[in-house]
């Protein structure tokens, strides 16, 4: 069992240590082993003593029948001990004071209860047992205990069980949560049973809904041991256990648990202290908690048993609907960038101070919105909200793969229950996923679904926006003449609306399609929307911008005029900025950077893109960088690195953007070519 000390300065030089830890991970067996091995240390003799305080079926020992008891094992005759309690403790002292003796006792409820038992001087010592850390005894060492690790828990079952045991008995040891009360119920199965193999009992295991069914065996159970701590705790804190697994998540913060449980914020942290207190819950980090894997089925099994169990995860997911709305809101404020991807009001949760506290509690709380989608989409439309409010914060964080997986559910979800306009919105959300992604025939085809479904609802405003993402689709695609009369088509909507900013973001589509006839018409239209965008404050209009007229400028060959332009987009969008805005700009800089002769510079800045690229799971980008590092690669003199940058861009970039996979498959040709020619020149010369 794995422990680490905390170890405060001892009152009256007694040595004092607890261990703590939940039920099953093996504190009583600890104790008795560190007595067995303490012995000869203690002369005079040991005291074993059971307080009680989690003990199935009985109450915690008072303080008097404790001290009473351990008196009579000292030889004090009961008609001897003292009726009041101060002075029995007082008697033990005397008893105990000229002796070396070694006090265990075990499973404390409080520190209350063992504070009178201890003795005074330094010639004891005290081993105390609890599931809570019993903060207020002065002077302990605590011994917090962790699960074993897989190597001790395989050890643990192939002593108990007697059996040999491959290393296939991983899965089961992970099924018990690597928890030795756990395991002993397990090796005891497999012991009694002999046909009974790992693999079976691990199937029996992973049907999640019955784990703790198979893990009782005569006087051992899991379930037993933890519903003596439940028993144990306060109204609130049975609570907050009871409605953490209504929702079910992978981690919980102090807000939702409040709307869990239908109380105020105070009450609902000092619940889940008390949960970490007696050990049914870990606080992974300041403020956030997770049960362990055996307290999560248990919380399940509670949560079933609620008749308020669906109200209160429904409040559950509105808080989440509200929080990401309230992050969207920070990320992409519509007041700067245009209207809002976000739903109306749906809870009442507290708006975020800034980007970085908005972007925080998106990444932390990534897994529990993922984890709310799949199993709630088909029960509450409400996560139809959740995840259109969170889309944001995926593009933001470049999470292309999860803003597709989320939208795919969501979509499923509205389709099986008819709601048109959650349809559109998961229809054009997942749209913009594939886009993000370079996936731009995926996208067209959903987009213009989402086109159709918002003019039979009688929506201009999302036609207006659905039809001029149809054309920027068909200008990367290649369909010119398409995508100017789709741009064409959208740009009138826009001044029927009088929506200055959707109007600019069609001169910046215009200007790309005009980049590939004539440049500085293309500088032109991309300088009307900077100015608009300056005009009305839009962050986004002057960055998006800044990065295209780089763009232009590399397409007319103007490098130094170039530079200027990726530069001050980045500046806009800072480190933390919307990940595909950022690495388009950074893309460009690079290009630039290297024309200029500027290599150093440019090595750096795309090896930089690279790493992040790849820890996004972001191919397109990765491919685009690697063709960068091949060109630089070769301007230095390194055709073999090139041509090994250049393939492992194609790589990344196949089934994407087949404008960049044509040009980096030119450039390794162009590159084999060089080297054809070079041979062919050595051979003649020869």
């Amino acid at each position: 069992v794995t422990a680490s000390p905390e170890r405060p300065a001892p009152q009256e030089n007694l040595p004092l240590a607890v261990i703590t830890g939940m039920a099953g991970v093996g504190k009583s067996a600890l104790a008795v082993h560190v007595a067995h091995a303490l012995r000869e240390e203690f002369p005079d003799g040991q005291l074993y003593l059971n307080l009680r305080g989690a003990t199935p079926g009985l109450t915690a020992l008072p303080p008097i029948q404790a001290l009473a008891a351990l008196l009579n094992a000292l030889g004090v005759d009961s008609r001897n001990i003292p009726d009041s309690p101060d002075a029995a403790s007082a008697l033990l002292r005397s008893r105990l004071a000229p002796t070396r003796t070694l006090l265990v006792l075990d499973d404390a409820g409080s520190a209350a209860q063992v504070r009178p038992l201890l003795p005074a001087g330094g010639g004891c010592a005290v081993v105390v047992t609890s599931r809570s850390p019993l903060a207020a005894l002065d002077g302990a060492s605590r011994f917090p205990l962790a699960p074993m690790t897989a190597a001790e828990s395989l050890g643990l079952l192939r002593a108990v069980s007697g059996r040999e045991l491959a290393d296939g008995a991983a899965r089961l040891v992970d099924l018990c949560g690597r928890l030795p009360l756990a395991l002993r119920v397990a090796a005891a199965r497999l012991a009694a049973r002999s046909a009974l193999t790992p693999d079976a009992l691990a199937g029996l295991l992973d049907a999640q809904d019955g784990r703790l069914d198979h893990l009782e065996y005569d006087d051992l159970s899991v379930r037993r041991s933890l519903a003596v701590a439940l028993g144990a705790l306060d109204p609130d804190a049975a609570l907050a256990l009871r409605r953490l697994g209504a929702l079910d998540l992978p981690g919980y913060e102090v807000p939702v648990v409040a709307r869990l449980m239908g109380l105020s914020g105070q009450r609902a942290a000092a619940a889940l202290d008390r949960l970490v207190e007696v050990a049914l819950l870990d606080e992974t980090s300041y403020g956030r908690y997770a049960p362990h894997d055996l307290v999560r089925d248990f919380a399940r099994e509670l949560a079933a048993q609620d008749d308020a169990r669906e109200a209160a995860v429904e409040r559950g997911l509105r808080w989440y609907a509200e929080a990401a709305r309230q992050s969207g809101l920070v990320l992409a404020p519509p007041d700067r960038e245009g209207p809002a991807r976000v739903p109306e009001p749906v809870g009442d949760a507290a708006p975020f101070a800034d980007t970085a506290a908005a972007l925080a509690w998106g990444d932390r709380e990534l897994p529990a919105v993922v984890t709310l989608t799949e199993r709630y989409a088909h029960q509450s439309p409400t996560v139809f909200l959740l995840v259109r409010a969170y889309f944001s914060h995926l593009q933001y964080r470049g999470k292309y793969a999860a803003l597709r997986h989320l939208n795919r559910f969501v979509l499923s979800a509205a389709r099986a229950s008819g709601d048109r306009f959650a349809q559109a919105h998961a229809i054009g959300d997942l749209a913009g996923a594939h886009f993000l992604a370079s996936r731009a025939e995926e996208a067209l085809g959903l987009n213009d679904e989402a086109i159709a479904l918002w003019q039979e609802l009688g929506e201009r405003n999302r036609t207006q926006r659905t039809l001029a993402n149809r054309g920027m689709l068909l200008e990367r695609l290649g369909r010119y003449p398409e995508a100017a009369e789709a741009l064409e088509r959208s740009l009138t909507l826009t001044r029927e609306l009088d929506d200055a900013y959707g109007e600019a973001i069609i001169l910046s589509h215009l200007g790309n399609l005009y980049e590939h006839t004539d440049a500085r018409l293309a500088i032109d239209h991309h300088e009307r929307s900077l100015t608009t965008g300056c005009r009305i404050g839009s962050e986004l209009l002057v960055h998006t911008a800044h990065c295209n007229i780089g763009y232009a400028h590399i397409t007319l060959g103007e490098w130094a005029d170039a530079v200027g332009h990726f530069e001050r987009a980045l500046r806009i969008l800072g480190e933390q900025g919307d990940w595909h805005g950022r690495s388009q700009s950074w893309v460009g800089l690079v290009r630039v950077l290297g024309e200029l002769g500027r290599t150093d510079e440019a090595y750096a800045a795309c090896a930089d893109l690279l790493d992040q690229a790849v820890e996004r799971c972001d191919a397109y980008t990765e491919g685009l960088g690697r063709r960068e590092y091949g060109r630089l690669e070769r301007s230095r003199g390194r055709p073999a690195e090139a041509r090994s940058q250049w393939e492992r861009a194609l790589k990344a970039l196949e089934g994407g953007d087949r404008k960049a996979y044509a040009e980096v498959a030119e450039l390794l040709a162009g590159l084999e070519a060089g080297a054809d020619a070079e041979a062919g020149a050595d051979a003649g010369a020869g």
